[in-house]
């Protein structure tokens, strides 16, 4: 078993790194939340880090995956436990929202905010709610469900307004946690996305 993976970043693909480590050039499958925390890659000076692994023995291949917690590398696996859960469908699932926004899907019985990830259809969203829901924690799960709906609102909104889905999660995160209403978690959006253009 491979527990992690400590050497320089060479590479930053759309869903995967490359860290030599050893002399050793690893690639590594990575959730959007992961790939977004690693530094740069690459260059003059490249940085030197260390992710959580799971390697993922096939009949036809060993995939490595990278995270960079232990707690997501271990939600990982527990999603790929459930039957008809693949390493790509939970990397999907994962890419959706924080762990304990995912936790408090499951725990909440919510499998709609589990199908917006990519390849998750209805059945396998309750088949993960049905094996996970005694296995994982989550305090003020109804609150966090809640929030989770009216984020999902706000992303439409701003999808509607011509902005990328990805960028809308994105400034949605970056708002201050003062802002209470969906009204104001929409405007002070718009802020941070009129911010970076």
């Amino acid at each position: 078993m491979i527990y992690s993976v400590a050497g320089t970043l060479i590479y930053k693909g759309d869903d995967f790194v490359v860290i030599e480590a050893g002399g050793v050039g690893l690639r590594l499958a990575v959730s959007g939340a992961t790939l977004k925390a690693l530094p740069a890659a690459g260059g003059e000076g490249a940085a030197r880090v260390m992710v959580f692994a799971h390697l993922h023995v096939k009949e036809d291949a060993l995939d490595l995956y990278g995270f960079t917690s232990e707690d997501e590398r271990d939600f990982f696996e527990m999603l790929i436990g459930v039957s008809g859960v693949g390493p790509k469908s939970a990397l999907a699932i994962l890419d959706t929202g924080p762990l304990d926004e995912l936790a408090a899907a499951i725990k909440e019985n919510r499998p709609d905010l589990l199908t917006r990830a990519a390849g998750i259809g209805r059945k396998t969203a309750e088949r993960v709610i049905l094996e996970l829901k005694t296995k994982v924690e989550s305090a003020r799960s109804s609150a966090m469900v809640e929030r989770m709906d009216t984020d999902a609102d706000l992303i439409e909104a701003l999808a509607s307004l011509g902005y990328r889905r990805d960028e809308a999660r994105v400034a949605l995160a970056r708002v201050d946690s003062g802002a209470k209403s969906a009204e104001e978690r929409l405007k002070a959006a718009l802020k941070v996305l009129s911010a970076k253009g």
